[in-house]
């Protein structure tokens, strides 16, 4: 039986299975959600076992597991290592959803006419992983598996990988490939298949401005005593001018530059301006003056305040200056950006912007590395023959906003450039209320994976 036949004819139970374990809240952020952490770790180690693993194991860590199998067919043939992870983002706040997170449903959409998958984890990243569990099921299946395959899944990716480089470093025979897959993006649309060749890194910063030693009445003091949750905004605020420039001394000093010609290749991906704000249901857009919006989530730098609290938000009122006010800001960081070194920079900045009368903690909670890959390698060139061949048109090469540190340790310590062969759209919901993953995408990535091994080999033995 072919490989297209077989997942043709095994269709709704590669659809239910990936139903169950999206049902599993694996939120790796939430110490209450442990056991279900674990739960899915099992549920990724019994599916490799079932689609045909040799072996498939749980490594432990010091935080949530890796999950790893491997089938190797012939040590003389090329190996495909795939990555993904099974940890989700938590489904805060709840009451934003139309149906419950963990409970998915599939429903229609204007840009999945299919049905999409509504729940957490649906995009991001359970349906994009399982893919390729069910694609190297169907080529087992089919007698039709042409390279060899190993599969690393952690439950940490969405709390900062953590416990990932220890692992990696530590394992770099076991996890020794040709080519790496990583199915953890988005593609500009169904019509217009695309690749990601590039991606921001992060520094994740959590600040905390004191006030007095207690709430305070703000009749009594108001006006006489700092307010932290002004002073804290008055802080933000300053930290971009009025072009939404970064002000912070030295974070501009080593982002790359692109050339115009390259600046205008990547204009030339298909983009409706008018489009994406009525999907937003926004007026405008907005962010650095100079660059188009395309730009912006691609090749520049940004600084967001990700949340922020301090004082009373019950119902009602209470007249009160807060003793504290806190907020998690994040920035998104382009090549030669190192993590470590802008996270000193903001807390440098941010300390030496705070008036006499509060005091400041500032923490850097986690980071990752931004990371350009290859278009030119044999890995890219049998990811864009295997779109071309199950999308009918040659996908482009895109660079993505979003954060994904496995792909710089995997070029340092594995030197390996990864394929980031995503097949989701940006309008999915990622880390939002109503996640969800089109029906369609989940089974033409099946395929288009299956076809990569297919073009890889190929392109290997030349």
């Amino acid at each position: 039986m072919a490989v297209s036949d077989f997942i043709q004819n095994n269709k709704d139970r590669f659809l239910n299975e990936l139903l169950d374990l999206l049902r599993i809240p694996s939120v790796s952020a939430d110490p209450k959600f442990k056991n279900d952490v674990f739960a899915a770790a099992d549920f990724v180690k019994e599916s490799l076992i079932k689609a045909g693993a040799d072996t498939a194991e749980i490594c432990e860590t010091k935080g949530y597991p890796i999950v790893y199998g491997e089938k190797i067919i012939n040590p003389e043939l090329p190996t495909v290592l795939v990555y993904g992870h099974y940890d989700v983002q938590p489904a805060d706040p709840y009451e934003l959803w139309d149906s419950p997170p963990f409970e998915p449903v599939i429903k229609k959409t204007e840009e999945h006419p299919q049905g999409a998958i509504f729940a957490r984890g649906s995009a991001d990243d359970k349906g994009q992983f399982y893919m390729h569990i069910k694609a190297f099921e169907a080529m087992m299946a089919s007698g039709d598996l042409p390279c060899n395959v190993k599969f690393m899944i952690e439950g940490e990716e969405e709390v900062g990988s953590d416990n990932l480089d220890k692992f990696v470093i530590e394992n770099k025979e076991k996890l020794k490939a040709d080519v790496i897959l990583i199915s953890d993006t988005h593609m500009i649309s169904m019509k217009d298949p695309s690749i990601t060749v590039g991606l921001r890194g992060m520094a994740y910063m959590e600040v905390e401005v004191t006030g007095a030693n207690r709430d305070l009445h703000s009749g009594t003091y108001g006006g006489a005593v700092a307010n932290p949750i002004n002073v804290l905004c008055d802080m933000i605020s300053s930290m971009k001018d009025e072009n939404d420039h970064i002000t912070i001394p030295g974070f501009y000093d080593k982002v790359a530059e692109l050339t115009a010609e390259q600046r205008a290749r990547l204009n030339e991906a298909p983009f409706d301006l008018d489009e994406y704000k009525k999907k937003l249901k926004i007026a405008d857009v907005q962010g650095e003056n100079g660059y188009t919006t395309i730009e912006r989530v691609g090749i520049r730098p940004t600084l967001d305040v990700n949340g922020i609290w301090g004082g009373y938000i019950g119902e009602g009122a209470k007249t009160v200056l807060p003793s504290k006010a806190s907020a998690k800001i994040s920035m998104r960081l382009v090549p030669n950006q190192d993590w470590h070194e802008i996270s000193e920079l903001f807390e440098n900045y941010f300390r030496s912007m705070a008036p006499k009368s509060v005091t400041v903690k500032v923490i850097a909670h986690h980071g990752g590395s931004p990371a350009v890959v290859s278009d030119s390698s044999i890995g890219y060139q049998a990811a864009e023959k295997a779109m071309e061949q199950t999308f009918g048109k040659r996908p482009i090469p895109t660079r993505e906003g979003g954060s994904i540190p496995i792909v710089a340790l995997f070029q340092k310590e594995l030197e390996t450039d990864p394929i980031l062969f995503g097949f989701g759209l940006d309008t999915d919901a990622l880390h939002s209320p109503n996640e969800h993953y089109g029906v369609a995408n989940y089974f033409i990535g099946i395929e288009t994976i299956a076809a990569f091994f297919k073009h890889f080999k190929t392109l290997s033995s030349q």
